[in-house]
Order: C-alpha cells, then sequence, then structure tokens
C-alpha cells in the first residue's frame, strides 16, 4: 500500500503514520543520543559513520563512488523499494536539518523517491504538548531492531554534478548558488578545509539559514522563501546548481528549489567549495582579506 506524503512532513502526519509496516522513520542523530530517547519505532542511522559520505581525493562528505555498501546499510534499517523514509534530524538549527536533507538527497541519487523530511525534527516532535502541558508524543530508549531487507538501487547518475560539470555549466550561463553564509560566499572567512577564500565565480548567494525560520529547523513558507530568491537574484525555474563547503549546506536549497518549488533542474555540486578549491579552480573574492 502507498503511503501518501508530501517531501516535507509535519509531525500531526508522522504521528499518524508511525508504526505502518511500510513506513520507517531514520532518526540520523549521533548514536549515543538516539540511545538516550527517541521516537518510538525509529532506527538509528547517524550520519557521519553511517557511510552516506566518503573520503575522494581528500576531499571528506562526496557521495560514495560505489554505494553498494550504503544500499546494504540502508537494507539493514528495513528498507526496501516498497518502504516510505522519514528523517529525522536533531532540529535545532538549520545545520541539523541540511543533515536530513544531504540523505534526502543520497535516497533521490540512489533512485528511491518514497522520502520525506520531518520538519523540525526532533525538537518539533518533543514541542508538541497535551491539554495538561506535557509531552504530547511518546519518546522510548530501547534500540529498535529491524529486520534486514535488500535494497536495490538505481543509479541516478544524471544527479551527481563534478567540476567539469560546473565549468560546463559557467559556459552556459546556469545558475550557480552558494548555500554558504555571506561571509564566507565574499570571501571574508572560510572552511579550515577551503584552499581559499570566495565563491565560484559567477555564484548568487542564498545562505541556507534563509530558508528555515530564525536560522532554527523549521522550513519557511513557500511565499517567504519566494521573496528571499527574489532578493538573492535567483529564479524559482531553469537550471541550477547548489553548493557550500560540502554537499550538506547545499542540499537545503536543493531541497527547496527541487521538491517546494518543483524545480527538477536543480542540482546540488556534492564536492562543493573544498573539492572546488582543492583543484585550484578559480574563485571570486569579492572583499580582500589577506589574513
Amino acid at each position: 500500500m502507498a503511503i501518501a506524503a508530501d517531501p516535507l512532513v509535519d509531525v500531526r502526519w508522522l504521528t499518524a503514520n508511525a508504526g505502518k509496516p511500510e513506513v520507517v522513520i531514520i532518526d540520523t542523530r549521533i548514536q549515543s543520543t538516539y540511545s538516550s530517547s527517541h521516537i518510538p519505532g525509529a532506527v538509528s542511522s547517524g550520519y557521519v559513520k553511517s557511510g552516506w559520505r566518503m573520503f575522494k581525493n581528500g576531499v571528506f562528505g562526496v557521495f560514495p563512488d560505489d554505494p553498494s555498501k550504503l544500499a546494504i546499510h540502508i537494507g539493514s534499517l528495513g528498507i526496501d523499494s516498497n518502504t516510505h523514509v522519514v528523517l529525522v534530524a536533531a532540529g535545532r538549527s538549520s545545520a541539523d536539518m541540511a543533515i536530513a536533507a544531504r540523505v534526502y538527497w543520497s535516497f533521490k541519487v540512489l533512485g528511491h523517491d518514497k522520502v520525506s523530511i520531518l520538519n523540525g525534527g526532533m525538537q518539533a516532535y518533543q514541542a508538541e504538548l497535551d491539554a495538561q502541558g506535557k509531552p504530547a508524543n511518546p519518546l522510548v530508549e530501547s534500540a529498535t531492531i529491524a529486520e534486514t531487507k535488500v535494497f536495490e538501487f538505481a543509479l541516478r547518475k544524471d544527479m551527481l554534478v563534478n567540476e567539469e560539470d560546473v565549468k560546463s555549466a559557467q559556459d552556459r550561463g546556469v545558475t550557480l548558488v552558494d548555500s554558504r553564509t555571506s561571509d564566507q560566499y565574499l570571501g571574508v572567512n572560510r572552511h579550515k578545509k577551503a584552499k581559499a577564500s570566495g565563491t565560484i565565480p559567477g555564484a548568487k548567494n542564498i545562505p541556507y539559514t534563509w530558508l528555515m525560520v530564525n536560522g532554527g529547523g523549521l522550513f519557511r513558507s513557500k511565499n517567504n522563501m519566494e521573496v528571499l530568491y527574489s532578493a538573492a537574484g535567483v529564479p524559482l525555474n531553469g537550471e541550477h546548481i547548489y553548493f557550500g563547503n560540502t554537499g550538506d549546506l547545499a542540499a537545503v536549497g536543493w531541497f527547496v528549489s527541487y521538491e517546494m518549488f518543483g524545480n527538477k533542474k536543480a542540482k546540488m555540486y556534492d564536492g562543493s567549495v573544498i573539492a572546488w578549491t582543492a583543484k585550484d579552480l578559480p574563485v571570486e573574492q569579492k572583499i580582500k582579506i589577506t589574513d
């Protein structure tokens, strides 16, 4: 039986569908946090150590060249092609939701479309109170042991963007969107693993924090996001390539464009600035800072 779900679901949807055999909730927090308390029935797949990312050419955080091991891990969570996956991040900040968006993108790359993000993550789940002012939604400590299934993937290679793809996009005038904070976009500061300050030449800037209410874990309304896109000079349609330091922050903008605006021409450059500068490719430093 197919589950009717949007890419972004709320706590009410989750509590109504949790426990159904065709729904698997993935808790993306670290194992120790999951073990202290989690949503009943949720399985643990900590983002850092579960194989969602790999080292490649000295860059950490990119989609694995061979996703077979990742597929085995996904199957161990009780997920197959008929499963609807709901991703739950901590939800305290925009960075938390970037993790959920990056795992969401990974499922799409693997050809699995039955996936949603819980808007606001655990923060939203725990914030709901009953009439007596007590937590409305239950939490448990005991780990969920899933029945292993076979997760068969069909890799969507067209969703994987490398440096040559970005350079080709530049030549064609494709909109590049830097999802990092404005100080990194302008070249004032940079990630410790980036070899140079600045952005990919020609890129626009929509900081991922803009897309969340007050930089927290709740996505803004579509109407408000349209205002932000307009202010940043980024069209709602057409080819887009989102990037960050690695693919985490970029996944937020990609998710908004691809799913909330329905722009299926939006893509994400997973290697992003760290991979770009590792190859000594040109950057645009809008504010010159030398120290």
